[in-house]
This record gives C-alpha cells, sequence and structure tokens, in this order.
C-alpha cells in the first residue's frame, strides 16, 4: 500500500502537530520542569540533523528532539529507510543525527515514546536486515513544485522494536 503526499500539505500538517500543547506535556513528563522547549521550523543545520525541538531543563540541560507524528493508533514504528528511495538517500534510521531522542506520537491514542537515537539506530543496525526481509514496507509518494520522489519505510511491530531496543543496549564483553 503506498500512499501520495503533497510535500506543503505534509509540513503544514507537520507545523500543526508541533504548535500542540501536548508536547510540553510529554517532555515535562519525561524531563522535570522545562525553561523552554522551543520548535525548530526553519530549514538549516538542525532540521537536517533531524532537529525538531530543543528542550531545557530547569537544571540547565539541553535536550534535542525529532518528533514523528501518526495520524492513527497504528501498532508498529515506521522506520524511514530512505528519503529519497530513486537517489538512495539515508533515511532517519540510517543517517547520523545530531537529536538525543526521536519522539514517536500516536495522537489518538495521545500516546508518545521518547526513543534514545543511538539505541533505537543500534537496534536497526542489529536488526534492520531481518526486518527489511519479514516487514511490511511503505512506499510514500512525494510532490513538491513539479518534483516526485519516494520515501521507502518499514514498519517495525512496537514490542519488537522495543525488545531489540534492549538487546541494543546490552554489551558483552569476554566472550
Amino acid at each position: 500500500m503506498s500512499t501520495t503526499h503533497n510535500f506543503e500539505r505534509s509540513l503544514a500538517y507537520s507545523h500543526d502537530h508541533a504548535d500542540a500543547p501536548w508536547w510540553t506535556l510529554v517532555y515535562q513528563a519525561a524531563f522535570g520542569q522545562l525553561l523552554s522547549c522551543v520548535s525548530v521550523r526553519k530549514d538549516g543545520w538542525a532540521q537536517r540533523s533531524g532537529i525538531d525541538r530543543i528542550v531545557i531543563t530547569e537544571h540547565g540541560r539541553r535536550i534535542t528532539v525529532d518528533e514523528k507524528v501518526r495520524s492513527a493508533d497504528w501498532p508498529d514504528f515506521l522506520l524511514e529507510r530512505f528519503s529519497d528511495e530513486g537517489r538512495r538517500t539515508a533515511g532517519w534510521i540510517q543517517k547520523p543525527l545530531d537529536c538525543d531522542f526521536i519522539a514517536y506520537a500516536f495522537v489518538p491514542s495521545e500516546t508518545c515514546y521518547l526513543l534514545p537515537t543511538i539505541t533505537l539506530q543500534r537496534a536497526w543496525q542489529l536488526h534492520g536486515r531481518e526486518w527489511v526481509k519479514v516487514y511490511p514496507e511503505k512506499r510514500a509518494y512525494n510532490e513538491d513544485r513539479g518534483r516526485s520522489w519516494v520515501t521507502l519505510s518499514t514498519a517495525v511491530p512496537r514490542d519488537v522494536l522495543l525488545l531489540a531496543m534492549t538487546d541494543a543496549m546490552t554489551i558483552c564483553w569476554g566472550k
């Protein structure tokens, strides 16, 4: 199954959710009292390195977040392998990111998973080849100003990914 996205409409949807008050509730619950919670919208180094929001706690800790929003309560995490399949441009699961967390929100159930980026990407490194063979591929056809491209993602069940992240955090030596 594939989806066609108009880039401008998709960006507007994303920006609508960037202003949602529940993001602050999520970050306060996760990190405690906040000094600031700033959305990064303009294209630039931060956006291109996976930073949608910069959170600063009352103790001065700076936390960077890449926000993903799903409009339905799907049973999986959609992991973007290629942002442009034709050009083989690495998607966010495969490319180096500067964000500390991927905040993956399911709007209808009001649920957000805060996935540590390094652990998430290590889980992909350990299990991604297997997942690509086993779980559905999802293609999104994108159009913007006469240009079109296809984004390719793998739909990994939530429980499978979370277990793989535990595996990715476990390091054995001397065996």
